[in-house]
């Protein structure tokens, strides 16, 4: 309220504690002299206060009345009037862990990606999202805010996290996987096996080829930087699925042997003329080699098959 505003009614702009205060809605009534020396929040668009200034008033304004003794909201105290010595905010140690994030603090200087407070406000996916109730939208202002604050505090800049191409996924046989970094001067390091890579592990030199199923997870380090905080991707290979052999009549079935993935659902359609399909037989393979048949072929000229695999 230690701010000025226009009211609508009469269109006079003044400071809202002196319109407060000549109402005579506070009581004791306050010295008028000492209102612009009062502690007062600073607007996220104010661009005459520090981002620390505006960035600890949005922390007050949307965070404190969990984030404060007594309140639910652990490890931070995010009310205005707390010294910023006190939040518990600059390196502070999570008190439910790290959340699944390398080395992560609620905020660590010149580090966006390892400083929770800053990635929770940059989401909306539950139950990460900060708030957790009441909103939908990223609040991009106070992101941009919270970043420029965090990049002024004093410390050394981390790198950016790598980037993995093509970010996991399921493939068939193989897939070539790329690590890349913007600054061509930071050397990736990765491993295999879930842990979190140091300079003793992998050095990525090239593509990566995949043949089985496999998580990397890499960062990436460079002289004179915090290492980046580690990304990681899965990835699961899949067997190709072919035909064994040409088939053969079986009791006035044809039937097709075939190569899979045991416990899969494959439906087996036919054609002869390679535009309009039809199912013919569904099978759950029972191993990686199985069997499907067609009732129909023997009264058919000619007919094309293939195996198509249910989600």
């Amino acid at each position: 309220l230690n701010g000025t505003f226009t009211y609508p009614a009469t269109a006079q702009t003044d400071n809202q504690l002196r319109t407060l205060n000549r109402l005579g809605l506070l009581n004791p009534a306050i010295n008028e002299t000492n209102i612009f020396g009062y502690a007062h929040l600073s607007a996220l668009t104010n661009l005459s206060a520090s981002s620390e200034e505006r960035a600890r008033s949005y922390l007050d304004a949307n965070c404190a009345q969990c984030h404060r003794p007594g309140g639910t909201g652990p490890t931070v105290d995010a009310r205005y009037d707390t010294p910023l010595g006190s939040q518990n905010i600059i390196n502070a140690i999570l008190s439910r862990g790290d959340l699944g994030y390398d080395n992560a603090r609620v905020l660590v200087p010149k580090d966006l990606y390892r400083s929770v407070l800053w990635d929770r406000m940059n989401t909306v996916n539950s139950p990460v999202k900060m708030p957790p109730l009441a909103r939908n939208i990223v609040d991009a202002g106070a992101v941009q805010v919270m970043s420029d604050w965090i990049n002024s505090l004093d410390g050394t800049p981390a790198l950016l996290p790598p980037v993995i191409t093509p970010n996991g996924g399921t493939f068939v046989a193989s897939i070539n996987v790329l690590l890349q970094h913007p600054d061509t001067n930071a050397a990736l390091y990765f491993t295999l096996d879930n842990s979190l890579p140091t300079t003793n592990s992998f050095l990525y030199g090239g593509p990566l080829g995949l043949t089985s199923n496999t998580t990397i997870t890499v960062k990436a380090f460079e002289s004179g930087y915090n290492s980046s905080v580690a990304v990681n991707a899965i990835y699961i290979i899949r067997p190709q699925i072919f035909f064994t052999g040409s088939g053969s009549f079986t009791n006035q079935q044809f039937v097709l042997s075939l190569s899979g993935l045991a416990g899969k659902t494959y439906v087996l359609q036919a054609t002869t003329n390679l535009v309009d399909w039809t199912s013919i037989s569904t099978n759950v393979a029972g191993s990686d080699l199985f069997n499907l048949t067609d009732s129909d072929a023997a009264g058919m000229p000619y007919r094309f098959y293939r195996a198509v695999e249910q989600p």
